[in-house]
């Protein structure tokens, strides 16, 4: 029996990056940041990477954006949809890859959709040469919680009950966690909070629907949202939210993982008990 938790339709998920593709240029500013922050973080490693694969649906703007001091050599980049520009048909929970064959994989804004993230972690390492790097990037905390509050309240006041329109994006903490438990070496994870500003909510919907983030959660509705409820989502949108030169906040965090492959010229933590001086004399000698 398959113990995977099912929390996204990974159907309909690909049903809608796919419809969103051929309009994704007009509404891909996260895309193209999370590239330029993935490249930053590559160009302070000082090693080079003969085979990378870069998963997501803003892959391509990762690709377009490499610079020579990256050390990338070949590189493939998957399409989650056939309507996405990508050298073949993958995804991270399914990684076409066999294990120690890469060097570099890099996820940019897919694995908050994972319903095994621990899976795909998993397999993303496996796939790793030693000494292999991946870096991640996925929408985590807080991210839209000015929506969901909206949609929860106005649910709530109308309908006398709430029900799943936003994801449950995993904390930081969690995260890290997440990436030991896969095996990944020296893991590191970092948050960046973009405070995005629309004119109205309306607009900010038209941008997630542009990315093909719209709700796609397993439990999620089968029915249209009443327009009443809707009409007093976008109100409490407003009056809880509002800037005060009238402006729509939305918040976005993504959370980056950098994790390594492990090898045995690696820097490793002191085994316990082994210090040299204990704690406790230091801090009498800086007290004395």
């Amino acid at each position: 029996m398959d113990s995977t938790p099912h929390i996204f339709d990974t159907e309909h998920i690909r049903q809608r990056r796919a419809r969103a593709a051929p309009r994704f240029a007009a509404h891909d500013f996260l895309h193209r940041r999370v590239a330029l922050e993935i490249v930053d973080r590559l160009e302070t490693v000082t090693r080079s990477f003969q085979r990378a694969v870069i998963f997501g649906p803003g892959a391509a703007h990762v690709v377009e954006t490499l610079t020579p001091a990256c050390g990338v050599g070949q590189v493939h980049a998957a399409r989650q949809a056939t309507a996405h520009a990508g050298d073949f048909v993958g995804e991270e929970e399914a990684a076409p890859f066999a294990p120690q064959s890469l060097d570099l994989i890099i996820s940019s804004l897919a694995l908050h959709a994972a319903n095994d993230m621990p899976g795909a972690l998993a397999q993303l390492r496996r796939a790793l040469k030693p000494d292999g790097l991946f870096i991640g990037a996925l929408f985590g905390g807080d991210t839209l919680v000015e929506l969901r509050t909206a949609f929860q309240l106005a649910e709530a006041e109308l309908e006398g009950g709430v029900s799943p329109r936003i994801y449950p994006y995993a904390e930081i903490r969690d995260l890290g966690g997440l990436l030991q438990r896969a095996g990944f070496a020296l893991p590191v994870t970092d948050l960046d909070r973009i405070d995005a500003r629309y004119e109205t909510p309306l607009d900010l919907l038209r941008d997630l629907r542009g990315m093909g983030e719209t709700n796609a959660l397993a439990s999620r509705r089968r029915r249209f949202l009443r327009r009443g409820t809707f009409l007093r989502a976008m109100d409490i949108y407003k009056e809880r939210f509002q800037t005060k030169d009238g402006r729509t906040p939305a918040t976005f965090n993504i959370v980056f993982l950098t994790g390594w492959a492990p090898h045995d010229s690696q820097q490793k933590p002191l085994a316990p008990g082994s210090a040299k001086t204990s704690l406790e004399k230091a801090v009498i000698a800086k007290k004395v």
